[in-house]
């Protein structure tokens, strides 16, 4: 069976926004928790490794926020809902991991989707940049779904198919994430989409994430980009 579709995470699966991201956290924090700033910056955000660490560490962006930089429920709330307009104001560059443009080029005959926790035209403005744009048809960010249904709530890969293909009957699709979160977005997704669908969760180890300790376990682990090539082979 052919793919219908390739989803794909954004952050630490086709681009390295690590430094990005740390930027604009710290210019969150001044705002909504200013007594995590200076010397009592939080550890996880004093370099890319500590990040690297507590990133995959969370099970999500809220407890990312609660437990590894001490933000209280009331402080991660607000950041939050910062977090879009942050993504677009913050001007430091991410760049794409090396080969992905080559894999999107070579499987360009297929539909392509983002379900990311960034911002969309953040996205989009790295995908035209990098020109790749053109086999993603659907890019659904942070402030496409509501709080409480970002992933690994499955709602964001249902408007993702809809935006495709304008009906949710796939059968059968591949994810493409960095985070255990992701593998379980891919479970809940092939749970929502019914019986006859198949979402195959593929990790992408190549941004520091370390696979085989997730409690959720994905069907192909990608320990280096070029290894995502023969794993889509396999459904061409």
């Amino acid at each position: 069976m052919k793919l219908d579709a390739i989803l794909w995470d954004y952050d630490g699966t086709i681009v390295n926004s690590v430094p990005k991201n740390i930027d604009i956290t710290k210019t969150i924090l001044s705002i909504v928790a200013p007594h995590l700033t200076g010397g009592n910056l939080p550890k996880y955000l004093r370099s890319e490794d500590y990040y690297h660490q507590a990133n995959h560490a969370a099970k999500n962006w809220q407890e990312l926020y609660v437990d590894y930089y001490g933000l209280s429920h009331e402080e991660m709330i607000r950041a939050g809902g910062m977090w879009a307009e942050h993504q677009e104001k913050n001007q430091t560059e991410v760049t794409l991991f090396e080969g992905i443009k080559s894999v999107v080029d070579k499987f360009s005959q297929f539909y392509h989707g983002i379900c990311s926790q960034n911002s969309q035209n953040n996205i989009r403005h790295v995908l035209r940049n990098n020109g790749i744009d053109a086999p993603f048809r659907a890019v659904v960010g942070y402030d496409d779904v509501s709080n409480r249904k970002q992933k690994p709530h499955p709602s964001g890969g249902i408007k993702c198919l809809e935006s495709i293909f304008g009906h949710t009957n796939s059968q059968l699709l591949m994810y493409i994430g960095d985070h255990e979160a992701d593998t379980k977005f891919a479970r809940n997704l092939q749970s929502a989409l019914g019986e006859n669908a198949r979402v195959i969760s593929v990790a992408a180890a190549y941004s520091c994430s370390e696979p085989e300790s997730w409690k959720f376990k994905p069907d192909y682990i990608a320990n280096k980009v070029e290894d995502l090539f023969p794993i889509i082979e396999k459904y061409t």
